[in-house]
């Protein structure tokens, strides 16, 4: 139950804190034509095709568990964020929720499909713009990596290239199929983060 309220209060502040750029970015520059939520791109799936909005979605979610397993394997040994979950089995579901959902997958999207894409895509086009962002989102990620101790040159490349690649399907969904909606890429990285998360609790890997 500790590890429930302690992932419950840091999800919480990392969204709040992942939040503030996107905010008071809005305050300044957009307050008076949108409400917050809906600039970001938190609002109601609008999609004209929903077989085609369907498919790449579900192959988005694909891609990210089949790599998302090589990158896990190829970190069994170096702590990483699920790590606190490692062998807790079903008692560690609410947690993993959590962190999955809000902590990880709805504050990350916020700054990166919510915040940085929209602005990049109205900067650039949406073909530079989203490029960008999906560089910047795999860069990060192997920011991440190095501060946990991997430095192999191969396994920060491949970390670089799926995160970005990722990133970069998800701002096509967001973007392209979904009429600027960020709850695609909500759902697709927070169903990732309950993949690997699991993995963990089970210590399958």
């Amino acid at each position: 139950m500790n590890l429930f309220f302690n992932e419950l209060i840091s999800s919480t502040i990392q969204v709040i804190v992942l939040s503030i750029i996107p905010f008071l970015w809005w305050v300044i520059t957009a307050r008076k034509k949108e409400n917050f939520f809906q600039w970001v791109g938190i609002k109601k799936i609008e999609t004209e095709n929903r077989n085609k909005f369907l498919f790449f979605t579900g192959l988005c979610i694909l891609l990210f568990l089949i790599f998302g397993t090589y990158l896990l394997y190829m970190t069994k040994d170096i702590e990483t964020a699920t790590s606190k979950f490692k062998g807790l089995k079903f008692a560690g579901l609410p947690s993993v929720l959590v962190f999955a959902f809000l902590g990880t997958a709805l504050s990350e999207e916020i700054l990166f499909r919510g915040f940085l894409t929209k602005r990049l895509i109205n900067k650039f086009g949406f073909k530079i713009g989203n490029l960008i962002q999906g560089i910047l989102f795999g860069l990060i990620h192997i920011v991440l990596m190095l501060l946990a101790n991997i430095s192999g040159i191969i396994e920060l490349i491949v970390i670089g290239v799926f995160t970005g690649s990722i990133g970069w399907f998800m701002g096509y969904i967001n973007e392209k199929m979904a009429n600027g909606s960020i709850l695609p890429g909500w759902i697709i990285h927070g169903l990732a983060n309950i993949f690997s998360s699991i993995i963990s609790l089970f210590s399958l890997i």
